[in-house]
């Protein structure tokens, strides 16, 4: 397992395939309910979304002064939320009792690589912070590039706040870039054929036995003139996969690329934030993916979708037959994403963020149509209700939902009532 090729090398990796995303559908046990906006956001002077905790070494969250951590990528709330991407900066907030959360301040103040930052995660160990993100763009350039690098920033920790309560996340800083890829199993910026390229969401996970990974969003090349697809050209420009990096001494600040975990050449351009959750010795791997990132021929939606396989290398098989685990409404196609799944003994819980509400049309692009006014009053802009997923085996099945940002600890106890967030999540139609 500590960094051999194992059974995904190139001529053999997983793979998630036109027959598995064609089963695609919406039905009883993958949509959740409606979502409506809560009494008050995360932060009202901030646009909130992609979202991640800060863990242990282990993977479970960490606590400090009996604060759980999560970090976001924010903007300003009076910003346009079309252009929040442009200007994202990684907060961090703090709850006692992962309800109420309490907004701490930016995690960087200065030395940040690229020109803004995108999502990724973030590692405590005894007392140093580790945080690994995305770095898009270059510093000070003049016209917003979309190049990508795997960033890590070191020499941080996180200590009780000032007056005894909270906790303060403070540098001094060491940014660098971590990983690029290699152009031979990560597909670089000038080979992009396809619609949008990716090398970023590094998510670190440290397996059973110890051994160190990062996991992230990439791309497989696939040159002009290859028979992947049958020759398709238009399919082959969709060419996501999930990446893996190792660390052969468990240094997290040192790692190797690997071949991917998992490819969707000829299904997908994007296999967002991709993480795992290990239990009884099956490695369950998700990702988020857009509607409009699917290959042409495949009807897929905004949702989480999830592999599963009997070891980290492999060979993952998709969730339910297809991969979906949980999508939004037909009647609310875009009121979430970004999702992450944690487990929680019987259960797995599912953050994201909540996104446009009250629109139903068949693209985000329409969303330019509507006025500034409306943009800004249809955007959710916060934490969206927590999702109850049953999991047994390779079947997935929603169970319930808790409040908007209600993150509670694998140790706490869940409500009875399956719909805990009702007034806010459960109140609304499904519709398939």
């Amino acid at each position: 397992m500590s960094g051999d090729d194992g059974p995904n090398a190139p001529d053999g990796r997983s793979a998630w395939t036109r027959d598995h995303a064609a089963e695609l559908r919406r039905d009883e046990t993958n949509v959740t309910p409606i979502i409506y906006p809560p009494s008050e956001r995360l932060d009202e002077d901030l646009h909130v979304w992609d979202t991640w905790w800060l863990r242990d070494r282990d993977g479970s969250p960490a606590e400090v002064n009996g604060c759980r951590v999560i970090v976001a990528l924010t903007a300003s709330s009076d910003l346009l939320p079309g252009k929040r991407h442009d200007v994202a900066t990684l907060r961090y907030f703090y709850s006692t009792d992962g309800k109420s959360w309490e907004t701490g301040g930016r995690v960087f103040e200065a030395g940040m690589l690229g020109s803004r930052q995108w999502a990724g995660s973030a590692l405590h160990d005894d007392g140093d912070v580790y945080v690994y993100y995305t770095a898009a763009g270059t510093a000070d350039e003049a016209d917003l590039s979309y190049s990508q690098r795997i960033a890590l920033a070191e020499g941080g920790t996180i200590s009780p706040g000032d007056d005894g309560d909270g906790v303060d996340i403070d540098g001094p800083w060491d940014h660098s870039v971590l990983l690029e890829p290699d152009g031979e199993r990560y597909e670089r910026e000038e080979q992009s054929r396809g619609m949008t390229y990716t090398f970023r969401d590094p998510w670190f996970f440290e397996d059973e036995d110890g051994a160190t990974y990062l996991l992230f969003e990439a791309n497989t090349p696939v040159p002009e003139g290859s028979d992947a697809c049958g020759g398709d050209a238009a399919q082959q420009e969709f060419n996501g996969s999930v990446g893996i990096a190792h660390s052969p001494t468990g240094d997290p600040t040192d790692f190797e690329l690997r071949p991917p975990l998992l490819d969707a050449v000829c299904v997908n351009q994007e296999l967002e934030r991709p993480h795992l959750v290990v239990r009884d010795g099956t490695y369950y791997l998700f990702v988020s993916s857009h509607h409009h990132t699917f290959a042409p021929g495949i009807e897929g939606y905004d949702a989480l979708y999830g592999f599963a396989a009997d070891g980290l290398r492999g060979e993952y098989e998709p969730l339910n037959g297809h991969g979906m685990v949980l999508t939004n409404p037909a009647n609310a196609p875009f009121q979430a994403y970004s999702w992450l799944a944690y487990d929680h003994g019987d259960e797995l819980l599912v953050t994201s963020f909540f996104n446009y509400f009250d629109y139903d049309r068949p693209s985000m692009d329409d969303v330019a149509l509507l006025s500034e006014d409306e943009q800004m009053r249809r955007f959710g802009g916060t934490l969206a209700p927590t999702v109850r997923v049953g999991l047994d085996g390779r079947e997935t099945r929603i169970l319930g939902t808790l409040d908007h940002g209600h993150l509670p600890l694998a140790r706490e106890s869940l409500p009875a009532d399956p719909f805990a967030g009702a007034d806010d999540a459960g109140g609304g139609p499904r519709y398939y």
